[in-house]
């Protein structure tokens, strides 16, 4: 499939305003990936919001080492893995990633707006960050340390693909956001599991401290610019009253949740 045009996908985008995503009709950034729902132009400017990253010899880029070596000894463990499993930002697995938080199941069958929902925030959360990774270009501290990741057979993109800041980082604490709206009596649940998405970072050694934090910056902008877009409130409502149903019908989630907050007490 060719992607859409700039027009094209302007009027696709246009035309599902109304009454949210049409799910039949989403338009593409590429095969296989929704468009987000803001226009580049209208996504946060990372390089505008940011401040550099740590200097040499800084203060601040010693609380970044530090926080590298306290990971150190996590290498191995359950919080780990789980690190290795918050780095796939693929659909469906990504999509039960806050299930244990919600407490209800996420996916394209149980949940197909939130579901939905995820995949295009994804996109403009992430795509956010890229302004000032390009720019800085920073060091990622595997490569800087000579130490391992928890994704090695991602080693050689991630090289190429600047540390400041995360956007994996920028995603999940997009998504902690958005699902407090959808269901504010899990707030400190699902909150905890945006910050935890961000620790993996930390833990899987591909990032730095700052880098996450720099992510979660982006993040709280692009979800503040999300609510001025039409698709997006309407995805939400229909998001909400999707958990409120599989909250009401039972559902529960499929991931292993005991497995999952043992490791988040590491």
């Amino acid at each position: 499939m060719r992607m859409p045009g700039a027009a094209a996908l302007a009027a696709l985008l246009a035309g599902c305003a109304a009454g949210g995503t049409n799910l039949a009709t989403v338009p593409e950034l590429r095969p296989g990936v929704p468009a987000g729902y803001l226009a580049a132009d209208a996504r946060p400017d990372s390089l505008k919001l940011l401040p550099a990253p740590p200097a040499q010899g800084s203060a601040a880029l010693a609380l970044d080492e530090d926080a590298a070596r306290q990971a150190g000894p996590l290498r191995g463990s359950p919080r780990w893995q789980l690190a290795s499993d918050d780095a796939v930002l693929t659909f469906p697995q990504a999509a039960s990633t806050f299930s244990c938080a919600l407490g209800v199941p996420v996916g394209e069958k149980d949940t197909p707006y939130l579901n939905m929902l995820l995949r295009r925030s994804l996109v403009d959360a992430g795509l956010s960050t890229y302004k000032a990774k390009d720019h800085y270009k920073r060091t990622r501290p595997f490569v800087a340390t000579k130490t391992p990741m928890c994704t090695q057979a991602e080693a050689a993109k991630l090289e190429k693909d600047g540390s400041y800041p995360s956007g994996h980082s920028a995603i999940g604490w997009a998504w902690a956001l958005i699902l407090t709206e959808i269901e504010p009596a899990r707030a400190n649940e699902l909150l905890a599991r945006g910050q935890a998405f961000g620790q993996s970072r930390v833990v899987c050694n591909v990032h730095w401290q700052s880098d996450v934090n720099a992510g979660r910056t982006m993040a709280a902008a692009t979800v503040a610019r999300l609510h001025a877009d039409p698709t997006f409130r309407a995805d939400l409502e229909r998001a909400r009253s999707e958990v409120a149903a599989a909250r009401a019908a039972g559902a529960r989630p499929s991931r292993d949740c005991q497995a999952e907050t043992a490791a988040l007490a590491r």
